[in-house]
C-alpha cells in the first residue's frame, strides 16, 4: 500500500456511513464507542477493555477527543494531529490508572481520507477492511497475543479466533506508558466498502464470513446484516460496526 499522502484538503468524494453497536448477547454495558464524522472524513472505533475499570469512559472520552479533530488542516498535519490526540489520551489514562490503581483503556482504529487516498491508524484488535470490487482485504494487523503466535506459525489462522487467549491485546490506549500507533496509506475508489470494527464482530464472523455480508447488501443493511449474524452466534462481547461507502 502506497505511503503517499496527498496535501490537498478539499475532496469531491462522498460518503454513506452507518454506524451499528450491540452490546451482544453476555455483557451487561456496552464499552465500545463510534466516532462518524463524514464532514470531515474521519471515522473511528474504539472498544473499552473489558474487565478493566471504566473502558466505556476510556472510549467515550478517545472519541470524543477524535471528533475534535482540526478539520482545517490536510495531509500530514491531520494525521499528526489524530496521533497526538491519541498519545495524549493514552498519558491521561495512564496517569489516571496509577492514580487509582485501576487500568482503564481502549483498543482503537481510526480511518481518515483525502481526495482518493485514506490512512488506518490503530492500536489492538480492532479492525479495519477495505471491500473493492467483489474483494474483502483485512487492512489492519491485529496487535494481540494470537496474532503473535500466527506470525511465529505456532497457530494456525483459522485457530486464533477459538484459541482460549484470544481477547488479549499487546496495544491498546491506555495500557502502557509507551505507546505504538500503526499507520498504513490506502487508495480509496468510489463504491468501497470500508469497515471499521471492534473485536465483538471479528470473534464470531471469519473474513470470510464478512465478505458474503458485504458482497450481498448495500451499506446500511449490510451494517444490519454483520451485527445480526454476531448476535445469531451468541456475541459474547459488545459488537460495534463503522460501515463507509465512497461514491
Amino acid at each position: 500500500m502506497s505511503a503517499a499522502w496527498p496535501i490537498p484538503r478539499s475532496s469531491t468524494t462522498h460518503w454513506d456511513t452507518v454506524v451499528r453497536s450491540h452490546v451482544g448477547c453476555v455483557r451487561q454495558i456496552n464499552e465500545d464507542r463510534a466516532l462518524d464524522r463524514p464532514d470531515l472524513a474521519l471515522w473511528a472505533v474504539a472498544d473499552g477493555m473489558g474487565g478493566h475499570d471504566a473502558g466505556d469512559r476510556a472510549a467515550q472520552m478517545i472519541v470524543d477527543s477524535l471528533g475534535e479533530a482540526d478539520g482545517t488542516r490536510s495531509g500530514w498535519g491531520l494525521l499528526d494531529d489524530i496521533r497526538l490526540r491519541l498519545f495524549e489520551a493514552n498519558a491521561m489514562l495512564v496517569a489516571r490508572g496509577r492514580m487509582s490503581g485501576r487500568t482503564s483503556g481502549a483498543t482503537i482504529v481510526v480511518l481518515v481520507a483525502r481526495q482518493g487516498r485514506c490512512a488506518w491508524l490503530w492500536a489492538g484488535d480492532s479492525r479495519g477492511y477495505r471491500y473493492r470490487n467483489g474483494d474483502l482485504v483485512r487492512v489492519t494487523r491485529d496487535h494481540s497475543f494470537v496474532q503473535e503466535l500466527v506470525d511465529a506459525g505456532a497457530l494456525a489462522p483459522a485457530d486464533a479466533r477459538t484459541h482460549p487467549r484470544a481477547n488479549v491485546v499487546t496495544r491498546a490506549i491506555g495500557a502502557d506508558q509507551t505507546l505504538e500507533i500503526e499507520l498504513r496509506h490506502d487508495t480509496v475508489q468510489p463504491g468501497d466498502m470500508l469497515l471499521l470494527c471492534s473485536d465483538g464482530l471479528t470473534g464470531m464472523l471469519d473474513d470470510s464470513e464478512i465478505g458474503r455480508i458485504l458482497a450481498s447488501h448495500p451499506v446500511e443493511q449490510a451494517a444490519d446484516h454483520l451485527i445480526a449474524a454476531a448476535l445469531a452466534k451468541g456475541a459474547r462481547d459488545n459488537v460495534t460496526v463503522v460501515l463507509v461507502q465512497a461514491r
